[in-house]
């Protein structure tokens, strides 16, 4: 085989191996940000509560008081997980009030 010839095969395997890695980065990118999406919707639909929904504070937490007198309307949610309410200070963890009852 001539030297020329060589050298031109050398390229066209070279970029063909440059093509592949180049496609196995981007499948891997476009799969990592359709996982991130689907993971961004479980979490949503996984919350506990919803800005806007009432709650009631467990009796041991604020004993000697109705159940009126401890339900509070969540004013928004944090990404921990937690939640900050109308009228009350300080961040409140989904452990502090009663179950929801469906």
């Amino acid at each position: 085989m001539r030297k020329a010839t060589k050298r031109l095969l050398g390229g066209l395997a070279l970029g063909a191996g440059a093509l592949g890695a180049i496609g196995a980065v981007l499948m891997k990118n476009n799969t990592g940000s359709r996982r991130e999406r689907r993971r961004e919707k479980l979490r949503v639909a996984d919350m506990w509560a919803r800005p806007g929904m009432k709650v009631v504070f467990r009796a041991e937490l604020m004993p000697g008081r109705d159940a009126s007198e401890r339900t509070f309307r969540i004013n928004s949610l944090l990404p921990s997980g937690r939640v900050l309410l109308e009228g009350v200070t300080g961040e409140h963890a989904q452990r502090e009030f009663e179950p929801i009852r469906s």
